[in-house]
């Protein structure tokens, strides 16, 4: 708890619940007179005033530009969320859609990645966002091409899960299939046992090191491989997936287009969600970062509630999501929470079949 809530009595802290839940509400400054009716504590509006004279200079609310009515500050949020918010289980229908969405049957470990960012974001209306898992989670148990037209091969791969992913991949020649099988021997040889990313930097450390070394066939056949994996090039090398970004123009505390331009260059270059993911992936449990303490100038209008995902009881990646300040905590909370213990029950269960 903040040394200064010390200093809070009873009341004070009333009101400042009151006054912080009202401005999540509505989003409208919280003058004395409405804070005094609102309070439930028959005060009078000079009383409520002293109080919120004192919460002001302990740095907990303040006066935006010249409105009589009072807002909280990072540090009023912060002493709400650590020690007011009352976090209640998530209501039936919310449970049933994220279960819905974040079920494994049928979807690749990318799917579900991608699932989790879009569920996010369209339950709790802010941007959702997810690091990719800091492992591969599911590797490759077979490789077979078969030709569909002079300038199409489809690409089947068997992973060790026993999913099954069909990929169609244009060539520039006609290919025997005697060719075919034996491009497929030589990348089952090398790639059997690895997962898809690590698969892609085999083929491209192959073709540029030992290219000169290579006889036509292994050429060939790694360029196969190449096209193959290519279409897994943007999800993994993103690192991470957001979301939703466009929700937070509906929130006057972002509203400010110089601001939510740099926020969504931030959200285009991915660097410094990243960076900030990563930090919470050292920590454990739930992180809330509020305002500055994210330690992201981008971020300081922000709020950002994060949980990890797991496999084997090893934290691998991290959820979250991104929006105003002014957010509700007291739901976001616990969306963010079961979406990181769905999404580590999905992750095990593709991993196992």
């Amino acid at each position: 708890m903040p040394k200064q809530a010390l200093d809070l009595n009873d009341r004070a802290k009333h009101l400042l619940k009151v006054l912080v839940e009202g401005y999540i509400d509505d989003g409208q400054p919280v003058a004395s007179s409405t804070l005094a009716r609102r309070s439930g504590l028959h005060l009078s509006a000079a009383t409520v005033r002293n109080v919120m004279a004192s919460l002001e200079k302990q740095g907990y609310i303040h006066a935006p530009h010249t409105s009589a009515g009072r807002i909280p500050t990072s540090q009023g949020y912060r002493l709400f969320v650590d020690t007011m918010v009352n976090i209640n289980p998530l209501d039936h229908s919310v449970l049933a859609a994220l279960q819905a969405k974040l079920n494994c049957n049928g979807q690749s470990v990318t799917g579900l990645i991608q699932s989790a960012s879009n569920v996010l974001s369209g339950i709790t209306q802010l941007a959702g966002i997810i690091s990719m898992p800091r492992v591969e989670l599911v590797t490759i148990r077979h490789i077979e091409f078969l030709q569909l037209s002079t300038t199409q091969l489809l690409v089947v791969l068997v992973m060790a899960n026993n999913e099954v992913q069909n990929r169609i991949i244009q060539v520039e020649h006609d290919v025997t299939s005697n060719e075919l099988q034996q491009s497929s021997n030589y990348l089952n040889a090398l790639l059997v046992g690895k997962g898809l990313k690590q698969a892609r930097n085999i083929l491209l450390s192959d073709m540029k090191q030992v290219r000169e070394d290579l006889n036509q066939m292994m050429i060939s056949a790694i360029e196969l491989g190449e096209k193959a994996f290519d279409e897994d090039k943007p999800a993994l090398e993103a690192g991470c997936v957001i979301a939703g970004k466009t929700n937070l123009m509906d929130y006057d505390d972002l509203g400010d287009i110089k601001k939510l331009r740099q926020l969504f260059s931030a959200f285009n270059q991915k660097r410094d969600v990243l960076s900030l993911l990563d930090k919470c992936l050292q920590a454990d449990g739930l992180q809330i970062f509020i305002g500055k303490e994210s330690g992201y100038t981008i971020f300081d209008d922000c709020s950002v509630v994060t949980a990890p995902y797991q496999l084997d009881d090893h934290q691998i990646g991290v959820l979250g999501v991104i929006g105003p300040k002014r957010m509700q905590y007291e739901r976001i909370i616990p969306v963010v929470e079961v979406t990181a213990k769905l999404l580590s029950t999905a992750l095990g269960a593709k991993v196992t079949h």
